[in-house]
């Protein structure tokens, strides 16, 4: 039985394998990336499905919630409260720097115990601080959960996952968020993906910008250091930012192929190369059929009864396939080619890459999902 494995080829537009990019879309400036910020709170308003009472920190969480509004919970009573209309939550959020105190913020929920959803829920206002334990943002609102979970008689129907959730615009800054970019004249630029020949090229590109002539030097292969004029005001710094992000660099790429066992999908760059090769490949089947039977005992004999017994075949069938002769691929088409030849099932097909690269054929990272 032929297997049908799906192919998919993804390469860029040019001949070769580097293509332009703007510099803001493949690199970061130091000091101007993000910080994550991650709190605890509550969400209530649950249509019975929040944290059961086995959850003792969500009870201590809404005793002392009740206890800032004057309100406290007898320590004899404590265990008995019901608090399925109630969840603890954590929340977080990924702010980038330079944001401004007031400024809104998405934040993103999740359960912490045994709540089942958190459909129809609002957090109630809760803290956000960074790793730091400084506080930079208060978190409140209604929940977009995008999905429901309905229950009854012991029936359940569902749609996406419903114990975490969104809340757009949920956060709002109590503080600055500070950065810092220029140090002592000097901007750092970090590419996203380091590469030795990107990393110059960035470098080479930078240096032919009016103004910055010789200024930029690429300190290994993912930091470019630049070294900004020494009299330049802050308007001047600004623009000549806006002229380092706008610059096409032509990127380098690695190699790579990627393989999916639960899909069958191949994904491949432009930048992968096959070299010359043999590929042998057969597949050993085998069977064990097992086959239970009642056995009567002989007549006239005493002490006996029906028995059981279990009789196993065992068979074994080799796939025999003939040597496939792999041609040197320089293009994604001629790759696609060469992979389709083989006809093989996906799991067979990681194999043969996995055996491909060990004998140097395959030219390229080989990423197994």
């Amino acid at each position: 039985m032929k297997h049908l494995v799906l192919i998919l080829m993804v390469f860029f537009s040019l001949s070769s394998v580097v293509d332009a990019a703007r510099l803001k879309d493949i690199a970061t400036f130091e000091g101007a990336s993000y910080i994550q910020l991650t709190g605890q709170g509550l969400v209530s308003g649950l249509n019975n499905t929040g944290d059961s009472q086995g959850s003792r920190f969500t009870l201590q969480i809404v005793a002392n919630y009740l206890k800032r509004f004057g309100i406290t919970v007898p320590q004899l009573n404590f265990f008995n409260m019901r608090i399925r209309n109630v969840a603890a939550v954590n929340v977080s959020a990924t702010i980038p720097v330079f944001m401004r105190k007031g400024a809104r913020i998405d934040v993103i929920v999740s359960t912490i115990g045994d709540a089942n959803s958190l459909q129809g829920g609002v957090l109630i206002m809760s803290p956000l601080s960074s790793v730091d334990g400084s506080v930079y943002a208060m978190a409140q609102g209604p929940l977009s959960v995008g999905g429901y979970a309905i229950r009854s008689a012991g029936s359940q129907t569902s749609k996406n996952f419903v114990t975490t959730a969104r809340i757009p615009n949920g956060g709002i800054l109590d503080r600055d968020v500070e950065g810092t970019v220029v140090t002592n004249g000097i901007v750092r630029i970090l590419l996203n993906d380091p590469d030795w020949t990107t990393a110059n090229r960035v470098a080479t590109s930078i240096n032919t910008v009016q103004g910055l002539t010789n200024a930029a030097t690429a300190l290994d292969k993912g930091t470019i250091e630049v070294k900004l004029p020494a009299n330049a005001t802050q308007p001047q710094i600004m623009q000549l930012m806006e002229q380092l992000e706008a610059l096409e660099i032509q990127t380098d790429i690695q190699g790579k192929i990627v393989l999916n066992e639960r899909t069958g999908t191949v994904v491949t760059n432009g930048a992968v190369r096959l070299l010359p090769g043999v590929v042998a490949h057969g597949g050993l089947e085998i069977q064990v059929a097992t086959e239970n039977t009642i056995t009567q005992p002989n007549p006239f004999t005493l002490g006996g009864g029906p028995g059981r017994a279990r009789n196993s075949t065992i068979t074994a069938n080799e796939q025999l396939k003939e040597a496939i002769v792999i041609p040197a691929s320089q293009s994604v088409q001629d790759i696609a080619a060469a992979l389709n030849l083989l006809k093989v099932s996906p799991r067979d097909l990681i194999a043969i890459f996995q055996a491909l690269k060990e004998a140097g054929v395959l030219q390229g990272e080989l990423i197994i999902q």
